[in-house]
């Protein structure tokens, strides 16, 4: 089992910066592949990112490729999603999942934290 906790959202203006972090819980934390999706109101939950277990190789949605990093650390049991030139339809809330593979798609992460909002004002 894995517990996932999101931290680190708010209101930003749109050319800012914000860092997000997901704190998990659980043992095996490093075994899994962590990705980070969001969801803006009416709209489905999109990929954005997401690291190896090793965090060698990552994967990002063309929309914030060149503006956002993601990044873990193994030893504190997160990983980190710094935002960057946030634009207003960044605004959704921000989700961390871990699966046991990278993926693109929702059913591939077996475990998922609470949401953190992300606001871009214009």
């Amino acid at each position: 089992q894995v517990q996932l906790v999101e931290s680190g959202g708010g209101l930003v203006q749109a050319g800012g910066s914000l860092r997000l972090s997901c704190a998990a819980s659980g043992r095996t934390f490093s075994r899994y592949t962590m990705g980070w999706f969001r969801q803006a109101p009416g709209k489905e939950r999109e990929f954005v990112v997401a690291i190896t277990w090793s965090g060698g190789s990552t994967y990002y949605a063309d929309s914030v490729k060149g503006r956002f990093t993601i990044s873990r650390d193994n030893a504190k049991n997160t990983v980190y999603l710094k935002m960057n030139s946030l634009k207003p339809e960044d605004t959704a809330v921000y989700y961390c999942a871990a699966g046991p593979t990278v993926a693109a798609l929702r059913y591939e992460y077996d475990y998922w934290g609470q949401g953190t909002q992300v606001t871009v004002s214009s």
